[in-house]
């Protein structure tokens, strides 16, 4: 083969494979836009009740994963590891995530942060979880800063614990996290713990009800938020929660900086404050997360 000739095959054969990966990547980015979670919690007035037709209904929305609590002592939503199990296979709807009770200190709850969290680990994984969330504090938990310095420690330990069998640990925010105590913000406190082991979920709505830009949390901590909860915020009186699109929340910016914030999965609740009902706000919130362009 002529020098010119190996140089021209050699380029062309360059061009098709960078270009076979620039499409790889595109899929790869595409599949993450088109693909819809929700939080369980917010349809908690109806799962309980039927399960099965929930998730049939919210699958037919175009939701494609979720992410589950009430997940403890070898249960979920009130049914057993296996039953659960398979209403999900049935329903088609993937686990991505659950949220899983840091525990009391003075009850030993199994399969809490607190108490044989490798249980809460093993159930995640049968269930097919990629990722374990502590959901909340509540406020005995949460009044100092050695508090919130003991809650970071137990965090890195879970997170630890999960990265060896194969699954990630995250903390999710509410808006108290960024209230000062004792001239500190303890969510910076959550955010010294090592970013391999814990990462964030990034609720956008206590975000923004908490006066922070989100924004600025994913440039200053890249890659620390693969989760996010996405719901809206109204400029009513109390600032409530509202369905995606009829608060002030500017998604589409948001969703252009996903791979800035390494986000892998997105979750649409709503805790409350339901224009119809629980299921019909997550048919209106997936209705504009599929019209926009990002």
């Amino acid at each position: 083969m002529k020098r010119r000739d190996f140089i021209q095959k050699t380029s062309l054969a360059t061009a098709g494979l960078m270009a076979s990966s620039s499409l790889f990547a595109k899929s790869i980015e595409e599949e993450i836009v088109r693909s819809f979670g929700f939080q369980a919690y917010t349809v908690r007035d109806v799962i309980y009740k039927d399960m099965a037709g929930t998730l049939k209904s919210l699958k037919k929305a175009g939701y494609s994963y979720m992410e589950l609590f009430d997940f403890q002592d070898g249960k979920v939503l009130g049914k057993s590891i296996s039953e659960a199990k398979k209403i999900f296979s049935k329903s088609k709807i993937k686990v991505k995530s659950i949220h899983v009770n840091i525990g009391d200190a003075n009850k030993k709850v199994s399969g809490t942060m607190r108490h044989e969290f490798q249980r809460a680990i093993d159930d995640a994984a049968e269930l097919g979880a990629e990722y374990i969330v502590c959901p909340y504090l509540i406020e005995s938990d949460r009044q100092t800063i050695d508090q919130y310095k003991a809650v970071a420690a137990l965090c890195q330990k879970c997170g630890e614990m999960s990265q060896k069998s194969g699954l990630t640990f995250a903390y999710h925010n509410h808006a108290f996290e960024f209230e000062p105590i004792q001239r500190q913000i303890p969510y910076d406190i959550l955010l010294e713990t090592d970013p391999f082991y814990v990462k964030m979920e990034l609720d956008i709505y206590w975000t923004r009800y908490a006066g922070q830009d989100p924004l600025n949390l994913i440039r200053e901590n890249k890659g620390r938020f693969p989760l996010w909860h996405v719901k809206d915020l109204s400029l009513d009186q109390g600032k409530p929660m509202t369905e995606v699109g009829n608060g002030i929340i500017d998604w589409q910016q948001l969703f252009r900086h996903q791979q800035e914030s390494s986000m892998r999965y997105f979750f649409v609740e709503q805790d409350r404050n339901f224009a119809v009902n629980s299921v019909e706000s997550l048919k209106t919130s997936i209705k504009h997360l599929k019209r926009m362009k990002f």
